[in-house]
């Protein structure tokens, strides 16, 4: 993986959007334990994507690729929560939930091929 590549990208923009998620939970909903789950999963997606791109094997990076991946389903579960029990309206939702997925889609993407590659 190279620097500036679409998943680093879009996992750094995606972060953001978290963070402000959460500010808007915890200072507007006055939610904090739900808030602070999406926050930390939502953010670990570049965090890891970083470290993938750091890593020093093709294990290493193969590895955090499948954390990414892990993460990024554990923060889609978050905001559909958040959604159903509306703390967040459904475009708010949905727009955020897009987001994930289309990491997910990437993320998916790049873990099969290198599986294909290394079969």
């Amino acid at each position: 993986m190279k620097n500036d590549n679409i998943l680093q990208i879009k996992s750094y923009a995606f972060a953001i959007r978290i963070i402000r998620a959460y500010q808007y939970l915890a200072g507007e909903k006055k939610e904090y334990v739900l808030s602070k789950q999406l926050l930390r999963s939502g953010t670990s997606i570049g965090a890891n994507v970083e470290e993938a791109i750091g890593g020093q094997t093709d294990k290493d990076f193969n590895a955090k690729l499948n954390i990414v991946y892990k993460e990024a389903r554990e923060t889609h579960y978050w905001i559909r929560l958040l959604k159903d029990t509306d703390y967040f309206d459904t475009t708010r939702a949905a727009s955020l939930l897009n987001d994930c997925e289309e990491i997910l889609k990437i993320t998916g993407s790049i873990i099969k091929t290198l599986k294909n590659r290394n079969s």
